[in-house]
């Protein structure tokens, strides 16, 4: 599977976090910040985004997309001097002229895989308008009025394809793909390492094996490694391995000594070894929280401090 794909796959909407705002000038909006990541593309009309960090405001337009990474303080306004403005929206019963329509969707990114792709993207982003996505927003468009039976969750599917798409195009973009491994995948010598490691964790990798799959030496493997990702191979290789297992652990019923398996250790002893020191506590543990953080596991969580 591709890395991006993978990434990808564990952000997905769930209802809850789905809306379309009709809105009359003077509006601004913020975003919520119990949200990891928000969406946001206006069907018509147009918006301003202001950081307040001294930027001049952009604009966001019909057809174009925005996402916004918590905890980025951010406002998307009418117009770039009504930025400062309190936060107000009206939703008319019919769209005036001036108006915008816009449609956004909230997430909350739970899974470890998924967090990786948080750590590379920027905290804001705004992608043109193009014809790549401009299908799933007219789906949306259309579906939004409309109630038949199962409809909210046309809308969540819909609102995903949109965010896959814009965050697809984005990674794209020649200046698209960050530094460290996303970027990586695409040098010829590091790529191929990246991507084998990713296609099957589960194997006994080696150095040697790896410089193989890349048709490198191991000492030009271990230097371009390093210095374009971050990390010598193996230890990145242990943290995808680790992120798996979050996952697997909390996604499935398997047994831990059959996601040691999964994820390429011979016995649960040495996974259970490595798992605790990527994630601060053990499988088991980690598992019965639910994924929490380690602050909260155990009897620290007894008392509802964490909650």
């Amino acid at each position: 599977m591709d890395p991006i794909d993978e990434l990808l796959r564990g952000v997905r909407t769930d209802g809850a976090g789905f809306s379309r705002r009709e809105l009359s000038p003077p509006w601004s909006l913020r975003f919520s910040p119990e949200a990891d990541l928000t969406l946001v593309a206006p069907l018509r009309g147009e918006g301003w985004i202001s950081t307040g960090k001294g930027g001049a405001p952009r604009p966001l337009r019909a057809g174009d997309a925005l996402v916004v990474q918590q905890p980025v303080a951010c406002v998307l306004a009418d117009r770039p001097a009504s930025a400062d403005r309190p936060a107000s929206a009206g939703q008319p019963a019919e769209r005036p002229t001036g108006s915008t329509t816009l449609v956004i969707g909230t997430y909350q990114v739970r899974t470890e895989v998924a967090r990786r792709l948080l750590g590379v993207l920027p905290p804001l982003m705004v992608m043109p308008g193009g014809d790549d996505c401009s299908s799933a927003l007219d789906f949306l468009d259309a579906q939004a009025g409309a109630c038949p039976p199962g409809q909210q969750v046309v809308q969540d599917r819909l609102l995903d394809w949109l965010l896959v798409c814009t965050l697809r195009g984005w990674l794209d973009q020649p200046e698209g793909l960050p530094p460290g491994w996303l970027g990586a995948l695409t040098d010829d010598a590091v790529g191929p390492a990246l991507r084998a490691m990713h296609a099957a964790p589960e194997r006994p990798w080696t150095l040697a094996a790896l410089a193989a799959e890349a048709g490198v030496s191991r000492t030009t493997l271990a230097q371009r490694f390093a210095r374009l990702v971050g990390r010598p191979p193996l230890t990145y290789l242990t943290d995808w391995r680790m992120a798996l297992a979050a996952d697997l652990l909390t996604e499935s019923t398997a047994t831990v000594a059959a996601v040691a398996h999964q994820v390429g250790y011979a016995d649960a002893f040495g996974f259970s070894a490595a798992f605790k020191r990527i994630h601060g506590v053990s499988p088991s543990v980690y598992r019965g929280t639910g994924g929490r953080a380690p602050e909260c596991a155990g009897a620290a969580c007894a008392d509802g401090s964490c909650a």
